[in-house]
């Protein structure tokens, strides 16, 4: 029981911060009207985020492993939530990247501290669908932001939004602090430790970190360019689009508890030496057909539905990813799980910057579906050589 109470709690969380990160694309367009920003400012101010959340991952993940979850999530989730207030308050571009990259660096320490906290209370077997739960709540938490959003500013402004949007972290983050302890409930360890040094010796984790980058390429497209691309190819309005842009998201959600349950299966069967590999060399297939199909779309549901197949591939690796890394890194779990976190966000930050760099260079985002496409081709490849201590076992 005080195991599922773990998972809910790190699956609400999950879903706050996916909420208070995606709500930035929804108010796009009254942002850069208030502040005079064009598509390259916003550029910059989605990256802002990738990159702050890029460079606190380490730092992050290895304060989770020194002093525990407890003490970081509180920390990390309070400073997050008075960040999401702020962006509220700002009033000119350098304040608004400013913010943004700052949210992200406190931001950072959501996923690390999520790995340690399982680590330390879910045996191996159950990390697979622990991570889909968790990513689940996230996807979903992103798609329901877009029509909140929506919702929000027909009747406030977009500064009023983000104040709202401060409280729910704030909240969370006083219940965790009073009921939630570091304390495992077994002192033996479910996974040999690798230290961060020892893990970024071996192929199998240098490869994690490339598959991890473009993994995240693919999924911040749905956080951030897929929202405005749909409304100005199509000619949607706001509510239209966002009721679009949810459906990848949403089946992204789907993909976490597909994948999370098939990883714990093969965990159990004879195919354990592969089951994280596995679920992740279909994910990417799938993702890199998605992304191809994206340029030939001649209507919004087309394009919806391929950016869904896109996602839906890509969300697959992602519960493998962590369990992955919480087979090699064990008690290290928060450190080594931040590195590839990092690897993923740069992956973000590139993405957030290539497409309109992208499609202003070429007159259109085609060359970037199909960079997309190819980086998820390579990834499936390279899961074909990871392997981790835990999942050989027998």
């Amino acid at each position: 029981m005080i195991r599922l109470l773990v998972v809910a709690a790190l699956a609400l969380l999950s879903w706050i911060t996916y909420v208070d990160r995606a709500a930035i694309s929804s108010v796009k367009d009254p942002i850069s009207a208030e502040l005079a920003l064009d598509d390259r400012s916003m550029g910059a101010v989605f990256s802002a985020f990738a990159l702050g959340y890029a460079i606190g991952q380490i730092p992050t993940g290895w304060a989770a492993d020194r002093f525990g979850p407890r003490l970081l999530l509180t920390a990390a989730v309070t400073i997050w939530s008075l960040l999401t207030g702020l962006t509220g308050l700002v009033h000119s571009l350098a304040s608004l990247i400013a913010v943004r990259f700052l949210f992200g660096l406190a931001e950072a320490g959501a996923y690390p501290g999520t790995a340690r906290a399982f680590y330390s209370w879910l045996p191996a077997s159950e990390h697979g669908r622990a991570n889909g739960i968790v990513f689940a709540a996230a996807r979903v938490g992103a798609a329901l932001a877009f029509p909140m959003m929506a919702w929000l500013l027909e009747h406030r402004s977009w500064r009023h939004t983000f104040y709202l949007l401060a409280i729910p972290g704030l909240i969370w983050a006083a219940l965790w602090f009073a009921f939630f302890r570091d304390k495992p409930v077994s002192s033996e360890p479910s996974a040999p430790a690798l230290s961060l040094r020892e893990a970024f010796r071996t192929t199998a984790y240098r490869l994690t970190l490339l598959q991890y980058f473009a993994a995240n390429f693919t999924t911040f497209l749905c956080l951030s360019w897929m929202n405005p691309y749909l409304k100005q190819r199509y000619s949607l309005s706001v509510a239209e689009a966002a009721s679009y842009t949810m459906v990848p998201l949403l089946v992204g959600a789907t993909a976490q508890w597909i994948s999370g349950y098939s990883v714990d299966r093969l965990f159990t069967s004879r195919f354990r030496p592969v089951s994280r590999a596995i679920p992740a060399t279909v994910g990417f297939a799938i993702s890199a057909l998605g992304a191809l199909s994206i340029p030939f779309a001649q209507s919004a549901p087309a394009a919806t539905m391929c950016f869904a197949l896109a996602a839906f591939g890509a969300e697959v690796t992602i519960s493998p990813s962590w369990a992955f890394c919480i087979d090699l890194g064990g008690k290290n779990s928060g450190s080594i799980s931040g590195a590839m976190n990092t690897a993923g966000n740069f992956g973000s930050f590139v993405s957030a910057n290539a497409f309109p760099w992208i499609q202003t260079w070429a007159g259109t985002a085609n060359p970037y579906f199909f960079l997309l496409c190819g980086m998820n081709l390579l990834s499936a490849l390279a899961w074909s050589r990871m392997r981790s201590p835990q999942s050989a076992k027998s």
